[in-house]
């Protein structure tokens, strides 16, 4: 009876360590991660029930204004990564939608055509000016702003993954094929 006892012991200990490991690898911000969300799709931002959810949006950053007490970031979205919450430019873009910061936000460095993911609480809508025409934006009051680093994306799209580059590598052969990405190996950059 001990004997059954003892044996079961080291197992449990192995599965708390690949839990604790499971848990480390999770790519999603720290950041973002602490703030509980509702999945509120956007072409239901504007009804009144949504109002006050806390939702994570993302996408590319169109113009920052910076006014006295409070800082404005319109941005075009795009659906989230569910692996990541990056935004996935691959997919349609569905409209715009507008930050809202009490802290600065440099134009410089939340440049225009930047990457990012906001997780904050709905605060209804706001009214901008897009060429001659004025539309109502849905309004997010943001807790946290993760601005996406750009070699990620460029990586991704050039190809520069893992162990490759554009040289001859005499492991894995001629850029491209085979490439390492994310733990596999595959042709032609998939």
């Amino acid at each position: 009876m001990r004997a059954s006892i003892i044996s079961s012991q080291p197992s449990r200990q192995y599965l708390s360590l690949a839990c604790l490991f499971l848990s480390a690898c999770a790519s999603l911000p720290t950041a973002l991660k602490d703030v509980p969300v509702v999945d509120v799709p956007y072409n239901q931002a504007n009804q009144s029930t949504n109002k006050d959810a806390s939702v994570r949006w993302g996408g590319v950053i169109i113009e920052v204004e910076n006014e006295q007490d409070s800082s404005l970031m319109q941005v075009l979205f795009y659906p989230l990564d569910p692996y990541d919450s990056r935004p996935r430019l691959n997919k349609p873009s569905e409209g715009r939608f507008v930050i809202k910061s009490p802290e600065f936000l440099d134009p410089v460095v939340y440049a225009k055509d930047r990457e990012v993911t906001v997780a904050g609480m709905l605060a209804g809508d706001i009214e901008r000016t897009i060429g001659k025409r004025v539309v109502r934006l849905p309004l997010i009051s943001a807790t946290v702003i993760h601005l996406w680093a750009r070699n990620d994306r460029d990586d991704y799209y050039y190809g520069r993954r893992g162990f490759g580059d554009y040289r001859f590598n005499p492991y894995f052969g001629y850029p491209g094929y085979p490439f390492y990405w994310r733990g596999y190996y595959g042709p032609y950059g998939w």
